[in-house]
């Protein structure tokens, strides 16, 4: 992304608080593994989406705005260079690239971070101080920011401080035309590894091997890290639906059900399909898949903009229990939970699950995924079609309907 997009982002953000406020975004730290081991970084989504910085190089780093009556003063805190350090874990930003990067002039380090916060805590200039807050469920370990508003509260306890998880969660719903850009790019690539593991798939392959294939695609595109965990199963692994194994063999007669997505610009996407590992449907395998494919194809004519974002996943499942109707595996509405066990619609962009006001009415420019599971455990089926869908002005576009998803697109690739 150009430093504009994540001007644009800071500057949208500071119009929501009024001034005498702080906010304050932390990249992260790394967490330790076991022993002296630790877990790849990775940055925060909400500090990149507003600085531009991601990366093993920016742990660490915080980001402060001060919004005065003249403008915000923005600052970057940052490593400060260190031969011994950097010989280690690798070259750190200089303050030249992280200026280039984010657009954000004033640059320090870490160490003067400590004693800039509390100069401005007793300046009598600021009563507020923002941070991002959030927590997926109660009980989790505290992070930077959770860890530093009780610092804020023991330290400063007349200051006020307040949560900017959800105002940054607004402004993440509605993609730009760059984090659009991104998005088709990651589908293009990621169409790429999906018809390579359709062409190498065969009876006796390893989930491993089908792996393997998918690396290979990304790395030669300059991916090295996926937009999430991929999901290869074959068999009765399919019937877990974040399976993370990799040892299952593929079986004549399973089917493949495979949940992946490229990252580009730190932009992921995420498209599901399922195929048989011999190159063609059995009679069972057909009907169900050509049951998933109708219930896509009829969400992606009716997705427009007013309608609650909580029909696509009511409308999708209704429509899925029609077609199971009529091929005599649902007698009623109960029986369709048996076949269906999660829902047909979740946001992407930054983050797989993306972080977004979910609620509501859709609107231009969302990007969702549309995504049909059909799980038949009596036949030894399951697999999902998950589609991108950007929302336009007056409907709806899916962006990976390039990648072979129709059962004579599947068999064709598979045959060459």
């Amino acid at each position: 992304m150009d430093k504009s997009f994540h001007i644009e982002n800071r500057q949208d953000l500071y119009k929501n608080f009024e001034e005498g406020t702080i906010l304050l975004l932390f990249a992260g730290n790394p967490i330790r593994m076991s022993a002296d081991a630790f877990y790849s970084f990775y940055t925060n989504r909400n500090f990149l989406y507003l600085t531009g910085l991601s990366g093993s190089n920016t742990k660490g780093f915080i980001f402060m705005a001060q919004l005065k009556k003249t403008g915000p003063e923005e600052k970057i805190y940052i490593l400060p260079p260190d031969m011994l350090a950097e010989r280690w874990d690798g070259i750190r930003l200089k303050e030249d690239e992280v200026k280039e990067l984010s657009g954000i002039e004033n640059i320090s380090f870490i160490e003067n971070f400590e004693k800039d916060f509390h100069a401005a805590m007793n300046s009598g200039a600021y009563h507020t101080v923002g941070l991002d807050l959030f927590k997926l469920k109660p009980g989790e370990s505290d992070d930077v920011a959770h860890s530093f508003i009780k610092y804020i509260d023991y330290n400063y306890p007349f200051m006020k401080t307040l949560n900017l998880y959800p105002q940054i969660r607004r402004q993440r719903t509605i993609k730009k035309p760059c984090e659009v850009e991104a998005m088709r790019k990651a589908i293009e690539i990621t169409g790429q590894a999906i018809e390579a593991m359709m062409k190498a798939a065969k009876p006796g392959i390893y989930e491993y091997e089908l792996r393997a294939c998918f690396d290979d695609v990304l790395a030669r595109d300059r991916v090295f890290m996926p937009g999430f965990p991929p999901i290869i199963s074959v068999g009765e692994n399919n019937f877990s639906i974040h399976y993370d194994g990799r040892m299952g063999r593929a079986e004549d007669g399973d089917m493949v059900l495979n949940d992946v997505g490229a990252r580009y610009d730190e932009v992921g996407c995420d498209v599901s399909r399922g195929w048989p590992v011999n190159g063609k449907f059995s009679e069972k395998q057909a009907l169900l898949y050509q049951a998933a494919y109708n219930t896509s194809e009829h969400m992606f004519k009716i997705i427009k903009p007013g309608m609650p974002m909580k029909d696509v996943d009511r409308l999708a499942k209704e429509y899925v229990y029609e077609e199971l109707k009529e091929i005599g595996l649902c007698q009623s509405w109960e029986d369709v939970n048996k076949y269906i066990w999660h829902g047909g619609a979740h946001h992407v962009g930054y983050d797989t699950h993306d972080v977004v006001e979910a609620q509501g009415e859709i609107r231009p420019g969302m990007i969702f995924c549309v995504d049909v599971g059909i799980y038949c455990q009596e036949w030894g089926i399951g697999f999902r079609l998950e589609d991108n869908c950007l929302v336009t002005e007056d409907g709806c576009e899916n962006l990976s309907r390039d990648i072979p998803r129709t059962i004579e697109e599947i068999e064709r690739v598979m045959a060459k």
